[in-house]
């Protein structure tokens, strides 16, 4: 292994850089990824008692698609960890770190404490503890991993599956919210570079720590013991990595999935070694040499050190160093295995790079290579695959949390609001999008509250439109066709057609469940460089919700759907918690409003056109709700005296959802007119 540079490597350096920007590395776009998930993070913290938390390749946008990363996400469990008996807890579940000379470095003893008396308690019996060799009362860490049905398991993991084919890795812990007394030395000790800085340490320690259910592999107390893991501060320290830092870092994941993993497995070398190599790397190095011109020999200087690290077998823990992260993991010609992969890669003077399958990058860096520096293009649709995981989980718990506000607006609007007050930057964007929400179904539920009355209160009509008005602007549609419904409940026509009008105008919106769409959207985040807050304003359009409290804001079509429990929905069981809502896929709830507005105002061709649209989308497009759809097309037949027409389109709503569907309802009265029909010509 020769320590020379060649002279090549610049050049080399920039065209490799200006390639891995191609693919969704650059700052912009790595700073939009990671906000993203901190906003998907907050809304779990209004949903969710038990605090969930991301971290990972995902989490710290250090991943692209051909390196397939999981995401990992980690539970909080309901006991506080305390290293001192004066951090105790009142009325709490508390536990106390006992460490002792057995201990493993980087791991540790958990005690159960009383919960009304700072003390840990010594003799405690059941499944979820046991006896340590000291005869003290110790936490097991086996019946704390969660291990639930239906889901594969690696270590403490639950493994279950976004979409086809992406892992999400739930881990359960115990939140320490002190820094842990192990990595005491790691606060005061020697840094010639000033990296972290002395502010980064001081954020780091406020972090704490959390203690994993798992035990060392050599250990005779594994099941009793459980891992330190500074999850918080190692994501703090990849948030600061410059740009060239973290590129590095990514391309060594994809080196080590194309040329250690063939030969060694995933096992013996994983990321997490490779993220601690660059930590050790950047600490004793100087800031001036992470430049985009020194890329390459900065990937080939941690390679280095990782060929040292395994010819000692040992792999020093970023704050924790006397643990071994390599123990149990260089057995066998493992090392020899290594060494020689990384000799040969070495050896080769930056030639590997252009056999880097991952994300095609040896095929576009021989490409760069053949022009010049300014002709490198921008790969909008590698970027926009980039962004696709990211967005689709923001989506996906923003739609569910849309549908918890309005079942439990009671306990959700509190939470929302003390966030809203605390937060800023993208946590306060997403709090923003969510009481807009709110107040836009408050609103309706307290103009269907005054409009029961016999003299409904104007007062309260008038403050209900500001609220549906001001939440109208959530996303692309539901807020707005909410408002097009209320107008149209008080008799408003025009009103309610200009909005609908404007809806159809502005028809731009995609919805992202459908796969074809994603493109579309996602190539508007990279172009107009779009926040989650205006990407949801411009382009997401989500289910349009109601609750029977909101049955006098509710078109007389939709009113059944109220008193049908979706507790068997096969379309939506993932929700079945939420019973009673009536949900409308967006486009097809524009269609139908545009037909009973024109309806009502006696405009034929205007309600024949929303009529075929109706049913063109029931034919040609993905619908989610499709039986509900179903059924207000049926309404509509039936508003035009097609009484077969009708009876066919809900006998096929019956065949998508058999049970706890409003068509059974729509049946008997058609039932019921076509028997008058009868009884009449007799």
């Amino acid at each position: 292994m020769t320590s020379i540079i060649p002279q090549y490597y610049k050049e080399v350096s920039l065209r490799l850089n200006g390639v891995l920007d191609t693919i969704g590395l650059r700052e912009d776009i790595r700073w939009k990824r990671i906000n993203m998930w901190i906003q998907f993070e907050e809304v779990g913290y209004i949903l969710y008692p038990l605090s969930c938390h991301y971290f990972g390749s995902q989490a710290e946008a250090a991943t692209t698609p051909g390196l397939e990363s999981d995401i990992d996400k980690v539970t909080c469990l309901g006991i506080i960890a305390v290293q001192d008996l004066k951090n105790w807890v009142p009325n709490h579940d508390c536990a106390l770190v006992v460490n002792d000379e057995n201990t493993p470095p980087g791991y540790t003893k958990l005690q159960p404490m009383y919960c009304d008396l700072p003390l840990p308690v010594f003799n405690v019996s059941g499944d979820f503890f046991k006896l340590d060799i000291y005869g003290r009362s110790v936490i097991c860490n086996d019946d704390y991993r969660l291990k639930l049905q239906d889901c594969a398991h690696h270590g403490p993991a639950n493994i279950n599956y976004l979409g086809t084919n992406q892992a999400v890795d739930d881990v359960p812990a115990v939140r320490l919210y002190t820094w842990p007394d192990q990595a005491s030395d790691w606060l005061t000790r020697n840094r010639r570079h000033n990296w972290p800085s002395q502010e980064t340490i001081g954020l780091i320690q406020q972090t704490g720590a959390l203690l994993v259910p798992v035990g060392h592999k050599l250990s005779q107390e594994q099941h009793l013991e459980w891992r330190i893991s500074i999850s918080y501060g190692e994501k703090i320290l990849m948030w600061l990595l410059n740009s060239t830092q973290y590129k590095c870092y990514v391309l060594l994941k994809m080196i080590k999935k194309c040329f250690i993993k063939p030969v060694v497995g995933d096992d013996a070398l994983n990321s997490y070694h490779l993220k601690t190599c660059m930590f050790y790397i950047i600490e004793n190095t100087p800031a001036a040499i992470w430049q985009p011109d020194n890329l390459l020999p900065c990937v080939e200087m941690c390679l280095r050190l990782m060929y040292i690290w395994i010819e000692s077998k040992s792999c020093p823990n970023y704050f924790i160093p006397e643990e071994n992260m390599f123990q149990c993991k260089m057995y066998g010609s493992i090392p020899e295995q290594l060494l020689s992969v990384l000799s040969t890669l070495l050896g080769q003077e930056g030639r590997y790079l252009v056999r880097i399958s991952c994300d095609n990058i040896g095929e576009k860096l021989v490409m760069a290579c053949q022009t010049s520096l300014t002709e490198l293009e921008f790969q909008g649709e590698d970027v926009a695959q980039v962004l696709l995981i990211s967005t689709k989980m923001l989506f996906f718990l923003l739609r569910y949390s849309l549908k918890f506000a309005i079942r439990d607006d009671w306990m959700f609007a509190p939470r929302l609001l003390n966030r809203l007050f605390f937060c800023q930057g993208p946590r306060q964007e997403i709090n923003i999008i969510l009481w807009k929400f709110l107040c836009s179904y408050i609103g309706s539920k307290l103009a269907s509250s005054s409009l029961y009355d016999e003299t409904p209160n104007q007062h309260a009509l008038d403050i209900a439109k500001e609220l549906v008005l001001w939440g109208s602007s959530t996303d692309v549609t539901s807020g707005k066709l909410k408002l097009a419904a209320f107008y149209l409940i008080q008799d408003n026509l025009d009103i309610s057609e200009d909005v609908l009008k404007e809806i159809y105008i502005n028809n731009s919106y995609k919805i992202l469940d459908q796969n074809e769409a994603y493109q579309h959207t996602l190539q508007a985040i990279v172009s107009e460089n779009l926040s989650a807050t205006q990407l949801i304003s411009q382009y997401i359009a989500f289910a349009v919700y109601y609750h029977p409290s909101e049955i006098n804001c509710t078109p007389k079509a939709q009113i059944p759907e109220m008193f049908n429990s979706t507790g068997s929905n096969k379309v939506d069981s993932h929700e079945n918690n939420l019973p009673n809502l009536v949900s409308v896929d967006p486009k097809y709830y524009l269609y139908f409003l545009e037909f009973l507005c024109y309806n009502r105002q006696n405009k034929s061709l205007h309600k024949l056109v929303a009529l075929h649209n109706m049913i063109c989308a029931i034919r040609y497009e993905i619908l989610e709700f499709k039986y509900t759809d179903l059924n207000l097309l049926a309404y509509c037949l039936l508003q035009e005296g097609s009484l077969l027409s009708a009876y066919n389109i809900l006998c096929k709503s019956m065949k998508l959802l058999k049970e706890h569907n409003a068509a059974k309802w729509q049946i008997a009265t058609i039932i019921n007119a076509a028997f008058n029909v009868l009884r009449g010509g007799q």
